[in-house]
């Protein structure tokens, strides 16, 4: 079913060869060559975000003609998702990093949405028409089909009595277009739901004060009506779309065993709760109908898509047999569901996007995501699982450097951040970059971690620099004692949390780092917790608080466990790589540990990246991180 991988251009565009020699770190480093592939509704085209490493373009493909109708070049934009609303719109979403004008509100990541009218090939901003409004938006737009023609639903703030509150704009992309409140929201509004008929069904409140949140729907005589009240003080429930019928509100509740979904009517007159087993980390809904028709869950290392309608459970068993051994994931489809698009992560090969036609039977690759990497390029991925200290059973991954014997390797040890989330077996390019250098990398799903149950998670509250850092050095006695990697040759390198891991490593774990990178890592909990209420209100204290141990910003144990009060302590060299446009961890925290490096007379590099946000959207500032991290692990712990 599947055709020759490598042989194919990716949307009609060229790429260059692949050479003999061992690939440089730009092909890891760059942006990858695409980042987002969507068929459109008809199923008659596809469109991409396609990079050169640097610059983004959109590119739209005729599938039949089997030939690019649009390539619009969108230079260093982040672009962060790509929508189809009909089959003569794209809807980009894109951010940037601000201070707003004649608005008091902080410097962040804003998103705003752009409507590509195929025909015109003209890029209008969505937001800009709407009165006494800023032009950004909350969330993902919504798409409806309304009387045949395509309307896109966005969540934006509207000012009432000069304060913004999340109010919902619809925008008529057809004849004039246009951009209309069509509900305001309130002081605690967090979240909107369109009905299908394009009319608001459903707004989430959310006290952050109280921890208290509540779902109201519209009831038929135009008012609203609450239906749901849940005490949510860390975790706020979210809306996820319709239910299994295409009518029922579903929402998603943290409990004691995990995430819940919960159906409630749209009258509000009911609600269900769903069994266990229809419950996934990701709802998957009808790209026409909108109702819930499976889930997408990641069990230890396996990803399953479930589907409740059993024929739809035989068509993905069909899709998953034509890349036999690969990880899929599904991307997008066609109304019809007809054509899938899915994005293949090869073990040996890398990952890639394919789009299969279950009309013809037939499935075709878009192009590889890293294209300038060749199969010795991409290193061997294995599980791992071990003990910790105290018996808790971890598991995560190492990638083993290609071509050389597992044994006696020098080791990189990768946290990733959060920290509750998880890292996931295949392709990392981060990991793949240092392991094509020479070294071992060893990624933990350490305590913490999301994706393993309520009580593993749980078990990380209150461990930051505690359980969840030993964690890692447990992983790397564990390693050494099977002989794999040589103890007296391991760093730690990471990002956000994970950068905090490292600062930790060279600060509180002693004896098992050689060195220590860390980029957009926090060195003082107590001002980043502040940082984070100031930004995100009460309930970010709360939760940041519940793991790090604290009962609030003055308990001791935030300065007990931050690296930059054990200055005295760290005895090895520390490379702090920070962007001066990441409002999530501001660069402030970086900046006061390496002063206090500094002035203590230790070995210390900091880099500041001009332009860099917290997720490494860029591909100039990406591959500078990358290689100022791998020529500092070159210089004090070469892998030769």
């Amino acid at each position: 079913m599947a055709s020759i991988r490598g042989l194919l251009l990716a949307l009609g565009l060229g790429f260059a060869a692949r050479a003999a020699a061992a690939a440089p770190l730009e092909a890891y480093g760059r942006l990858p060559t695409i980042e987002a592939v969507a068929v459109s509704p008809g199923g008659g085209l596809v469109a991409a975000i396609v990079t050169d490493g640097e610059d983004r373009r959109i590119v739209v493909k005729d599938i039949v003609k089997n030939k690019p109708v649009l390539v619009a070049e969108a230079g260093p934009a982040k672009i962060r998702q790509l929508q189809w609303a009909g089959d003569g719109h794209l809807i980009l979403t894109a951010s940037v990093t601000a201070m707003p004008r004649d608005v008091i509100a902080k410097r962040a990541e804003w998103a705003m949405a752009f409507d590509m009218d195929l025909q015109t090939r003209k890029l209008h901003p969505m937001m800009n028409g709407a009165t006494n409004a800023m032009n950004t938006i909350q969330d993902v737009p919504e798409v409806r089909i309304i009387d045949g023609e395509p309307v896109v639903f966005l969540q934006g703030i509207h000012f009432q009595s000069g304060m913004g509150v999340l109010s919902l704009f619809r925008v008529k992309l057809s004849g004039a277009a246009s951009v209309d409140m069509i509900a305001e929201g309130g002081p605690r509004t967090r979240d909107w739901l369109v009905g299908p008929d394009g009319k608001p069904l459903a707004q989430s409140f959310y006290d952050d004060k109280t921890g208290a949140w509540a779902l109201q729907v519209k009831t038929a005589g135009a008012g609203w009506r609450e239906v749901q009240r849940i005490a949510a003080p860390t975790e706020r429930p979210s809306l996820r779309g319709f239910g299994r019928d295409g009518k029922t509100i579903l929402v998603e509740v943290d409990g004691k065993d995990g995430s819940q979904w919960r159906e409630v009517a749209p009258d509000g007159a009911s609600f269900s709760e769903l069994s266990a087993e229809l419950v996934g980390n990701s709802p998957i809904h009808d790209p026409d109908t909108q109702r819930l028709i499976g889930h997408y869950t990641l069990v230890g290392d396996e990803g399953r898509y479930s589907f409740f309608d059993p024929h739809d459970a035989k068509v993905w068993a069909a899709v998953g047999r034509a890349f036999p051994g690969d990880r899929l994931q599904l991307v997008s489809w066609s109304l019809d569901r007809k054509k899938i698009v899915v994005r293949v992560d090869s073990a040996t090969l890398g990952p890639a996007y394919s789009l299969v036609d279950l009309t013809t039977g037939k499935a075709n690759w878009l192009g590889d995501e890293f294209k300038d990497l060749k199969e010795a390029d991409i290193s061997p991925v294995r599980p791992v699982h071990y003990r910790a200290a105290d018996g808790t059973a971890l598991s995560g991954y190492l990638t083993l450097p290609h071509g050389r014997e597992a044994k006696g390797l020098p080791l990189v040890v990768f946290p990733h951040g959060g920290p509750a989330v998880r890292d996931s077996p295949g392709f990392d390019w981060w990991a793949q970059a240092m392991a094509s250098r020479g070294y071992a990398v060893l990624q933990v799903n350490y305590r913490g971690s999301d994706g393993f149950g309520w009580d593993f998670l749980r078990a990380g509250f209150g461990e930051w620099g505690r359980k969840m850092q030993t964690d890692l050095s447990d992983g790397v006695r564990y390693l050494a004692g099977q002989g794999t990697i040589d103890p007296k040759r391991v760093c730690i390198v990471g990002a956000s949390y994970g950068g905090y891991a490292a600062l930790a490593g060279a600060a509180l774990d002693h004896g098992v780092y050689r060195c220590a990178a860390s980029f957009g890592g926090i060195s003082d909990l107590r001002k980043q917790v502040a940082y984070s209420r100031g930004m995100q209100g009460l309930s970010a204290l709360r939760y940041w608080t519940r793991f790090m141990g604290a009962e609030d910003l003055k308990d001791p144990v935030l300065a007990q466990y931050s690296p930059l009060n054990h200055i005295a302590d760290v005895d090895i060299p520390v490379l702090l790589v920070h962007g001066k446009d990441d409002t999530v961890v501001p660069l402030e925290q970086s900046r006061m540990m390496a002063d206090a490096l500094q002035k203590a007379g230790k070995p210390v590099e900091l880099v500041v990246q001009k332009g860099a946000d917290h997720w490494l959207s860029r591909g100039d500032t990406r591959l500078g991180m990358l290689q100022a991290v791998t020529t500092f692990l070159e210089e004090y712990n070469p892998a030769t």
